[in-house]
């Protein structure tokens, strides 16, 4: 972690969060991270590896949750030796808290979880970054209760992510006032893949709309985001969780080298 707080702070742009919403295997884990890592150092981007190491918040009873937790675990352990960058998972319960501790060096808080007092003092007390979903049924203003809990258990490591908000029944729309807002409590990422999600499907499948990954991008690093946060994979129709809203990996390049230059270009007026 101490390597990109250093690459962070001498760096202009944006940092990024990406990985695939679950981590299948070791194999395609070390794919997605190696592509990764080499086009992020081409392009400047501060960057830590994404994967959750378990899915615990599915529609249906068959739907894929993960692994195993201490395989998963493992191998997003072996993502970050192996790259020397850090790596970020999800958590659900109290226990996984000292658990993904021990593997990864951020502990994300899930939007629907992130009320839960329990778990985010849990999370903060292990002393590592702690990201935390903004609730799609939270305002920007009540984020910062969300941050105080973390500061409060004496850790001042911590990220907001804004990842949209419950549009009806099946929608999200990512309202973009919010952004300055919560920059005011802690550095402030904006989830573009899970903002497009079209949740509550009768197939009990989550839709997305990823072709309109590249302009909800654009419109975060025009509001002035901290970082970004995708989800990504080569074969995003197979993924075995959220391949409806991800970003296809050959298109990464493409997408990231234009927000840079519009990150250069919003940094300069």
């Amino acid at each position: 972690m101490k390597s990109f707080i250093q690459k962070q702070s001498q760096s202009r742009s944006f940092f990024l969060l990406c990985g695939p919403c679950a981590i299948e295997g070791e194999d395609m884990a070390l794919r997605i991270a190696d592509h990764m890592v080499k086009l992020t150092d081409k392009l400047g981007i501060p960057y830590v590896f994404k994967g959750s190491f378990k899915k615990a918040n599915r529609s249906r009873i068959d739907s894929f949750t993960g692994i195993g937790n201490e395989k998963a675990l493992q191998i997003l352990q072996k993502v970050g030796q192996t790259f020397d960058v850090p790596t970020v998972t999800d958590i659900h319960e109290v226990e996984d808290a000292a658990l993904a501790a021990n593997y990864v060096d951020v502990l994300q808080i899930p939007a629907f979880l992130v009320r839960q007092t329990d778990l985010v003092v849990a999370a903060a007390k292990t002393g590592k970054y702690i990201n935390l979903k903004k609730g799609q049924f939270m305002s920007p203003e009540s984020m910062v209760h969300a941050v105080k809990k973390v500061t409060d258990s004496s850790n001042d490591n911590v990220w907001i992510t804004d990842r949209g908000t419950m549009f009806g029944y099946q929608d999200m729309v990512v309202d973009f006032r919010g952004i300055p807002v919560m920059k005011q409590y802690a550095p402030t990422i904006l989830d573009v893949t899970h903002s497009l999600q079209q949740p509550n499907q009768s197939s009990g499948v989550t839709g997305g709309r990823p072709e309109l990954i590249e302009t909800i991008a654009r419109a975060g690093v025009a509001t002035g985001v901290d970082g970004l946060f995708m989800e990504i994979h080569f074969d995003p129709k197979n993924a075995k969780s959220d391949g409806a809203n991800m970003l296809p990996l050959e298109l990464a390049e493409g997408i990231l080298t234009r927000l840079a230059r519009l990150h250069q270009t919003v940094s300069s007026l």
